[in-house]
């Protein structure tokens, strides 16, 4: 008999096959009643397959040794509780890199650029009344990266390609990178044009970006987040866009998806994109191709590919 493994939400298409192929999925964001599918399921799943898998769930699945989670991002997985439950956890890392770091530099240039307004623009009939107005350049600019992981190397290597100086902040100074490196969040965003997340969500992470370090960031500095909407005050930020007090924001997160504050909308100094930075089918078939594949190897006993835990 096939391996059984609980499917915990929509994945995509190429994803659902493979799983499909090799093992028996059962879907639990599909189930009439999901507490009577656990019931039935106690002792004979093995695994899971995608993200939002707390401590309860684990419990009532105990046969479960791991959870392969479809996106680089973990956070809505309870990691220490599955270490607790010697259950590991995996990601997709890696490949996802190149598509984050080509919608994060486009977003800067259509924020600078106003490529959503100017687009507007002409299909509105107003350049026959004149010229839309002078815009802003990246190259000379200074890039500030709160995060320099995968992504965010990435990213870097782009903006060096812009022109652009690029500096960061982290948990620690990395010995082998060529970029100055900030010990404090706020001292950065004070020096930059350009502040860019690309940090993960989790506790250590939370309203990082506050209002003291949008306020160094100034009202000449544009702020573009691409990790997770918890990593800034909102509230504030939307405040702060109103007031003129920085001078943009391009957005790809918001703290409570799909629900961006009304607010925004009305700003002309913001580019909202529905989290879809990685949102490509290369990207996406990789990305299933890598749950499947720690799934397998987690039951051949082989060494898993992107472990978290």
């Amino acid at each position: 008999m096939s391996i059984e493994i609980l499917q915990t939400h929509k994945l995509l298409d190429t994803c659902e096959a493979a799983l499909a192929a090799r093992f028996t999925v059962h879907k639990l964001h599909e189930a009439a009643d999901p507490d009577a599918l656990l019931a039935e399921l106690r002792d004979r799943v093995r695994g899971i397959a995608g993200g939002n898998v707390g401590p309860e769930l684990m419990d009532k699945l105990p046969a479960v040794g791991i959870i392969s989670n479809f996106g680089v991002g973990y956070d809505s997985i309870d990691t220490k509780a599955a270490r607790e439950r010697n259950v590991r956890v995996t990601n997709t890392p890696n490949v996802l890199n190149d598509a984050m770091a080509e919608i994060t530099i486009g977003l800067m240039v259509a924020l600078a650029r106003n490529i959503p307004q100017t687009d507007r623009f002409v299909r509105d009939g107003k350049w026959l009344k004149g010229a839309f107005g002078l815009q802003r350049e990246l190259n000379g600019k200074t890039l500030g990266i709160l995060g320099l992981g995968r992504i965010g190397k990435e990213i870097a290597v782009r903006a060096l390609a812009m022109k652009m100086r690029v500096v960061y902040h982290g948990r620690r100074k990395q010995a082998d990178e060529p970029y100055q490196f900030y010990e404090h969040l706020v001292d950065m965003a004070r020096d930059v044009d350009w502040l860019v997340l690309i940090a993960p969500g989790g506790k250590s992470t939370d309203k990082i970006v506050n209002r003291k370090v949008l306020e160094a960031l100034g009202p000449e500095g544009f702020l573009v987040n691409m990790g997770r909407g918890t990593l800034v005050d909102e509230p504030v930020l939307v405040e702060m866009l109103q007031q003129r007090q920085i001078a943009g924001a391009a957005l790809d997160v918001f703290e409570d998806e799909p629900n961006v504050p009304e607010a925004l909308f009305a700003l002309d100094n913001v580019v909202l994109s529905p989290h879809q930075g990685s949102a490509t089918h290369q990207t996406r078939n990789k990305m299933g191709a890598l749950v499947v594949a720690n799934l397998e190897a987690h039951f051949a006993g082989e060494p898993l590919l992107t472990p978290v835990v």
